[in-house]
């Protein structure tokens, strides 16, 4: 990543060049704050009823949903943001589909012995990959996924103190200050490739594969299954749990008759009414479009 002299230059232009060098690499970011959250305040904060928006009104402030590789549109992100101290790296986005395993020391659990452990058990090793360290002695792991694969985010669902970064979510890219301190590449991997991510891993990271026309009764457990996932969902995890649910049960001819439940689902972990239907419309679209183009 860029090396400069921090101590010479405001923090905002650091930032700026450690998120270009990593746009450079195919890396789609964002700027953030001291506090590790988009740098950009939402355009609809002040409207009393937003509609959701994933930044189709053309303005910036919608999240990772920002996130560009495109030179000019990371200097304008930037410009909106002077007070920014890193950027975010968005994951699931080509050309590397980005995931993220991050290894956290703050639960108090040994997370990179847990990830042997798991490794061990399932049989793939962690190949040689680009890993961050993190202020507070953590380390991001970062693997490269396949393109027809939707890698929820997730906290402590591999196992304690392991949560996993993926589509809809981002990480704190090296070179970023924030108020604990700075992220950094562990030295001897800045400049390794992303590497795939293993198999055994990957079914780890990803719920059960599709099943296309199923009988009345394996619905019915299928379709209670995506309602579980839905209702499992964090905070900052919700609206990717809904939509990847929703993806499943198009794709297992049971959206229309699982709408209502998915919806009444995430409005129960804090999504409103309008912002899960949207999310449920968007997955629809996208798995007629798929379906189209098979």
């Amino acid at each position: 990543m860029a090396t400069t002299d921090r101590h010479a230059v405001p923090l905002a232009t650091l930032a700026l060049a450690h998120a270009l060098s990593a746009a450079e690499r195919g890396l789609a970011v964002i700027p953030l704050s001291r506090t590790k959250l988009p740098a950009l305040r939402s355009p609809h904060r002040d409207e009393p009823d937003p509609a959701p928006c994933h930044g189709e009104c053309g303005r910036p402030g919608h999240g990772v949903y920002d996130a560009t590789t495109d030179p000019r549109r990371i200097r304008d992100l930037f410009a909106a943001a002077p007070r920014a101290t890193g950027y975010g790296i968005a994951c699931g986005l080509p050309p590397h589909h980005l995931i993220g395993v991050d290894l956290d020391t703050k639960s108090g659990t040994d997370s990179s012995s847990a990830l042997r452990e798991l490794a061990l058990r399932h049989l793939f090793t962690i190949p040689d990959t680009v890993v961050v360290a993190t202020p507070s002695g953590g380390r991001h792991v970062w693997l490269s996924g396949p393109p027809d694969v939707v890698v929820p985010n997730s906290a402590g669902r591999l196992a304690p103190g392991i949560d996993i970064r993926g589509a809809g979510g981002y990480l704190v890219g090296p070179g970023s200050r924030t108020a604990q301190g700075v992220y950094s590449a562990v030295p001897g991997t800045a400049h390794l490739p992303v590497a795939p991510c293993p198999p055994a891993l990957l079914r780890l990271l990803t719920p059960p594969p599709r099943v296309h026309h199923p009988s009345p009764a394996h619905a019915g457990q299928h379709g209670q299954g995506l309602v579980q996932f839905v209702l499992a969902a964090h905070e900052g995890q919700r609206n990717t749990r809904l939509f990847w649910a929703a993806c499943r049960a198009y794709e297992s001819d049971l959206g229309d008759s699982l709408t209502n439940a998915l919806v009444e689902a995430a409005t129960r972990t804090g999504l409103t009414e309008r912002e899960a239907r949207s999310t449920v419309a968007s997955a629809a679209r996208l798995t007629q479009r798929n379906d189209a183009e098979a």
